[in-house]
């Protein structure tokens, strides 16, 4: 009796012993873990600590400092991360945080560039609905219609400079986008015809006939002005009068 009771005693301890030891094991393989994290972590950074991480990073690179409570690890980043938007100062670039909780990337603190899932991005902020006047189209909220894009192309209007088609080197021509049968007659309304011109080769020389008619235009006011002077001398040709 009194053998098996020394047999469990000795087991017993055996376990116990065998705990601390794996205990120790444990700790030993996560202070080296620890220990090769911190190179690794300080190998892109000028300055570094164990506590806290980088310190200090190369011109090129962006201190980011992941933030845990009171405490914080700092890392050097190419760029910075989801929801922050890269600060270059004078001594230190920097990862700073969007202001905007819906923002996945940012320009500054308030212009963002990229909304997170179920926003949609205008004039540099996040909406879950677009505004009034916009539509939504991909991740965005645009200004003008969805639609138009479904429309067809009309013909160009005549070359024209202040209404001579002649007689001048260069004019203006124009064309208008409407929309398609197949769209929504609702959109009629939100998606007004789209119109766009260009410039446009007018020939410089007017036909014959057209001067002509011009020359005779050119008599008529002659002779109703030798009518209204009567009797007075005229020195010079009357179309110059």
């Amino acid at each position: 009796m009194l053998q098996n009771l020394l047999l469990v005693q000795m087991h017993w301890q055996f376990l116990a012993l065998l705990s601390l030891v794996c205990q120790m094991l444990i700790l030993t393989l996560a202070a080296r873990k620890r220990s090769e994290t911190w190179q690794q972590d300080c190998r892109s950074c000028l300055e570094c600590s164990k506590e806290n991480g980088c310190l200090r990073c190369s011109e090129r690179l962006f201190l980011f400092l992941n933030r845990d409570g009171m405490s914080h690890h700092g890392s050097c980043l190419h760029s910075c991360p989801s929801g922050h938007f890269g600060l270059r100062g004078k001594d230190l670039n920097h990862c700073m945080k969007c202001k905007a909780p819906e923002c996945e990337r940012c320009f500054s603190k308030d212009f963002c560039t990229k909304c997170k899932g179920g926003y949609l991005l205008f004039k540099g902020k996040c909406f879950k609905n677009c505004p009034d006047g916009t539509f939504p189209k991909s991740t965005d909220c645009v200004e003008g219609c969805v639609f138009s894009s479904f429309g067809f192309w009309g013909e160009w209007s005549p070359c024209q400079h202040n209404g001579l088609s002649c007689g001048v080197r260069w004019g203006q021509q124009s064309r208008t986008r409407e929309l398609s049968r197949n769209t929504p007659e609702e959109t009629d309304a939100l998606c007004p015809h789209q119109t766009e011109s260009r410039k446009c080769r007018i020939k410089k020389r007017c036909p014959k006939d057209k001067r002509k008619n011009k020359r005779r235009e050119g008599r008529r006011k002659a002779q109703k002005k030798l009518k209204l002077f009567g009797n007075r001398t005229i020195t010079e040709p009357p179309w110059r009068m």
